[in-house]
């Protein structure tokens, strides 16, 4: 079975469609990255450094320092699928980050996203 494309992009050529999607419903930069950063466990030194890089999804999220153990939590739809029922781990965790993302870009608080009680 041949891997999904998106596994081989670099997170750096998929970021910034990330930061425009929240910056055009008012959100910002730091909000995408502080998301980013609590999904991951990466610091935001750490974070711009796999950006560099052009570390590749794949790659990116099988080095994360620590996957938070919260993200279970993340239920919804993306692209038609439902995040909790995705079996291959890897694509969970895009989809879970691509979640974040929307869940930002619709106005929900940071604290909700994040899920923090």
């Amino acid at each position: 079975m041949t891997k999904h494309r998106i596994y081989t992009m670099s997170v750096a050529s998929v970021y910034p469609h990330y930061v425009t999607k929240a910056e055009r419903k008012g959100r910002t930069k730091t909000e995408v990255d502080e998301i980013i950063c609590w999904l991951t466990g990466y610091s935001q030194q750490e974070l711009e450094v796999q950006l560099e890089k052009q570390t590749d999804f794949e790659t990116f999220f099988a080095e994360a320092p620590q996957m938070n153990p919260s993200r279970a939590l993340i239920k919804g739809v993306v692209c038609g699928v439902r995040v909790e029922d995705i079996e291959e781990p890897t694509m969970q965790e895009i989809r879970y980050l691509d979640k974040l993302i929307d869940e930002l870009a619709k106005g929900k608080a940071l604290e909700k996203i994040l899920r923090k009680k």
